[in-house]
């Protein structure tokens, strides 16, 4: 077993404390890999409160990774020791699922296997990457492009193609009108990635102090939603709504903000079940959808594409000290635009 520290929380209320875990000897398609920065996701902040749902404490957070190969198992054809690499929100899947064979991983058909919160093949729990080290099977590592430096490549690993999976399912591009809900951790990526794709992209946030960020990532417009007017004024334009943020809104009043045949697609996962008006749909042929991430195959097209267009998130790198701090930090929407925690601090 390969021992590693790392910084794990005991509770739903409890801080974060330094820990040391096991990790499995290397399989033979397994690679061993050296955290250099973790991100910092909403999702790990849900999870380790208990939010969606029980969880087995103490629980090591993170699947934003990215680090290098220090070794590698024996049949590894992918990768070579001192190859950069990232690791995003699953570590295995069944391989074997309709959903698998075409290399949507993410939504297998038996379940795929979390970065952390999770139990792998072995019926060991996983653990993530707030964390010095960690054994993934090489079918589940992506390449980091050399033009991406390591730090702001993390949030790539969730925020990228969480925000990128949909826009480009859905057909973000030239002569489409794409509104992001929410100027956070995933829609920063969001607006980058749209706009790169060639789409007309609208921010929609609860105020415009954050509209100087937006227009200058690259969003054409930006309104703010407390203000009732917006929703007057932007009815029936957008082809494609997606929808970051992380709590409860009026799902009715933003499907009234698209277009004949137009979806609002929801990747922000809120604890609170939402609600919405079906006449909203049946008016003008709508659809309500959700999206997780991408398959390995997407998320490496992700990372070529941000890397081809210079796409990077804004980060602000901590300490493992600054756990707790960053949290509340995320919670109180204090943060521009993603935490990223420098393993080597651990």
């Amino acid at each position: 077993m390969i021992t590693a520290k790392a910084r794990a929380v005991d509770g739903p209320d409890k801080p974060f404390r330094a820990a040391e875990i096991k990790r499995r000897d290397l399989d033979l398609h397994d690679i061993l890999i050296e955290i250099k920065y973790a991100g910092i996701c909403h999702s790990d902040i849900h999870t380790a409160h208990g939010e969606w749902g029980p969880v087995n404490y103490p629980l090591v957070p993170g699947h934003e990774i990215a680090g290098i190969v220090t070794d590698v198992g024996a049949e590894v054809t992918k990768y070579k020791v001192g190859d950069r690499v990232g690791v995003g929100c699953m570590v295995d899947s069944c391989g074997e699922c309709e959903n698998c064979r075409k290399g949507e991983e993410q939504y297998c058909l038996k379940g795929n296997v979390p970065t952390y919160a999770g139990v792998d093949k072995y019926g060991e729990p996983t653990q993530g990457g707030y964390s010095t080290h960690i054994v993934v099977t090489e079918d589940f590592v992506v390449r980091i492009p050399d033009s991406i430096e390591l730090d702001a490549a993390a949030p790539l690993l969730c925020a990228g193609i969480t925000t990128y999976s949909p826009l480009n399912h859905w057909g973000a591009g030239p002569g489409k009108k794409v509104a992001v809900v929410g100027m956070g951790g995933l829609g920063h990526m969001a607006v980058q990635i749209a706009h790169a794709m060639g789409a007309e992209v609208t921010v929609l946030s609860q105020t415009l102090n954050k509209k100087e960020d937006g227009l200058q990532l690259g969003a054409d417009h930006y309104y703010a939603t407390n203000d009732s007017e917006t929703f007057k004024k932007l009815a029936g334009t957008f082809d494609l709504i997606v929808n970051t943020v992380s709590a409860k809104i009026d799902i009715s009043a933003y499907l009234s903000l698209l277009a004949l045949d137009g979806t609002l697609v929801n990747v922000g996962a809120p604890a609170e079940p939402l609600s919405l008006n079906v006449f909203s749909l049946i008016g003008h042929r709508r659809s309500f959808a959700g999206s997780m991430i991408g398959g390995i195959r997407e998320t490496q097209e992700m990372l070529n594409f941000c890397a081809e267009h210079n796409i990077a998130p804004k980060i602000e790198v901590i300490s493992a000290d600054q756990i707790d701090e960053a949290y509340k930090r995320v919670l109180a929407s204090d943060v521009k635009y993603r935490f990223v925690i420098d393993t080597s601090t651990i």
